[in-house]
């Protein structure tokens, strides 16, 4: 069972940059495909981002290109999200996901959740 831990969520103002990391534990080595969803309240939760972390590829949605970033740390099972120029549509709660056979990018498929870590960016 792999486990998932968020943190770095914040408030910040419009512009501002923030990084998320997740850190995955229970497993020898990290999941195949880690990523990002976000939340708005009760909303359909949002693909972010994904890295295979096996290959190091990294892919994030269209509505953040050019602003988020996803890299990862194999020394410490951290994958991290660097949000830069960030927008008030920003705001959400984001979960970092993970999965050991699918792609992680579709929210049904997805095996491992973390709890979820608020941004909140303001005018």
């Amino acid at each position: 069972q792999v486990r998932l831990v968020e943190s770095g969520g914040g408030s910040v103002q419009v512009g501002g940059s923030l990084r998320l990391s997740c850190v995955a534990s229970g497993s020898t080595e990290m999941p195949h495909c880690m990523g990002w969803f976000r939340q708005v309240g009760g909303g359909q939760r949002e693909w972010v981002g994904r890295i295979y972390t096996r290959r190091l590829e990294a892919k994030v949605a269209d509505s953040v290109q050019g602003r988020f970033t996803i890299s990862q740390d194999d020394d410490k099972n951290t994958i991290y999200l660097q949000m830069e120029d960030l927008k008030p549509e920003d705001t959400a709660t984001y979960y970092c996901a993970a999965d050991d056979v699918t792609a992680c990018t579709v929210y049904s498929l997805v095996d491992w959740w973390g709890q979820g870590t608020q941004v909140t960016v303001s005018t």
